[in-house]
């Protein structure tokens, strides 16, 4: 009601991806394969005509650690950005509303933070092994000054879309 009748702005991030696909009439569902580390994301050619992804690469390196995923997209939303294992990683549902399935807003303490989480240390285990979480830790801190730029970007360019009228 708050996207769809009164526009009311909305970022969601991984579960609040998801969430605003079920709410608009989507379906999500467990991802056949889960997708967790450091891993590249594809923009669409929809992409093109939105501000949210203005000023990204064509393909760029986000964090995922996610299991379940959007399987139908909402009637009137557009597919953003894409992956080999996880085919809409990013939506737009009219000019204010924007999800996006990977992470881009990661801090120096996101991995051992959220492998506190029992569920998410055994999911990221079973992925990348015992040594799981010092090897994804790693590869975020590589990554660091990368995810700061398109956080700051992405932020920049929501506020945007957010502060269109409709």
């Amino acid at each position: 009601e708050a996207v769809e009748a009164r526009g009311i702005p909305f970022l969601g991030l991984c579960l609040g991806h998801q969430l605003l696909a079920e709410a608009l009439g989507g379906k999500c569902g467990r991802s056949q394969q889960s997708e967790i580390g450091v891993m590249e994301v594809a923009l669409t050619e929809s992409s093109e005509s939105e501000i949210i992804f203005d000023g990204f690469p064509e393909k760029f390196f986000c964090l995922q650690w996610h299991g379940a995923e959007v399987k139908e997209i909402p009637v009137g939303a557009k597919c953003l950005a894409t992956s080999p294992s996880c085919e809409v990683q990013a939506m737009s549902w009219g000019p204010r509303a924007h999800s996006m399935q990977f992470h881009i807003e990661v801090e120096r303490d996101t991995v051992e933070n959220w492998a506190e989480i029992p569920s998410y240390k055994s999911a990221l285990q079973q992925m990348l092994g015992k040594n799981g979480t010092g090897a994804l830790k790693k590869s975020c801190l590589d990554n660091m000054n990368h995810f700061n730029m398109l956080a700051e970007r992405l932020y920049i360019n929501w506020l945007q879309t957010a502060a269109q009228v409709n």
